[in-house]
């Protein structure tokens, strides 16, 4: 379930880079600190009948995008990915779901770094499942919270 106070970011989500939009990606949980995601099958397979590896490595890369956005200040800070390695364990022959959480300790670690340096990391480790919650693909990943500077306010027209 996405809580309401979440729905209008889902949709961003889901809406603002194409390249998710096309695959189909769903967000099926959305709350504070936690996130699911479904990658559908349909629409996705490679040349020999299983999920194309590109579709599995944009569920993974998604994940802290999408975590991001329930567990720190939007208005402060703007996420991008700095490493993504995955390692496909069983081909996907159904949709692939991504569960993805982050602590309150870890969100206010990344914050008061953030705010002290400009910038901060976080890693995440996730399982990529099937239906059958077998893993398919194990990804690792290290993203970058980074301030969002009155020049970008400007610029972008953020408010």
């Amino acid at each position: 379930m996405i809580e309401e106070k979440y729905r209008a970011l889902s949709e961003l989500a889901l809406t603002s880079v194409p390249g998710i939009r096309r695959t189909g990606l769903r967000i099926v949980a959305l709350r504070d600190r936690y996130a699911r995601a479904v990658m559908p099958f349909e629409g996705n397979i490679n040349h020999v009948g299983m999920m194309y590896a590109g579709s599995l490595f944009s569920l993974g890369e998604f994940a802290g995008g999408i975590i991001y956005l329930v567990s720190l200040n939007i208005h402060k800070y703007f996420p991008i990915v700095k490493q993504v390695t995955i390692r496909f364990r069983r081909p996907a022959l159904t949709d692939v779901t991504m569960e993805v959480m982050m602590t309150g300790e870890e969100a206010v670690r990344i914050e008061a770094e953030a705010e002290r340096d400009g910038k901060a990391d976080f890693t995440l480790n996730l399982d990529l499942k099937d239906a059958h919650e077998v893993t398919v693909a194990e990804v690792e990943g290290i993203w970058q919270v980074r301030v969002i500077t009155e020049e970008m306010r400007r610029d972008l027209d953020i408010p």
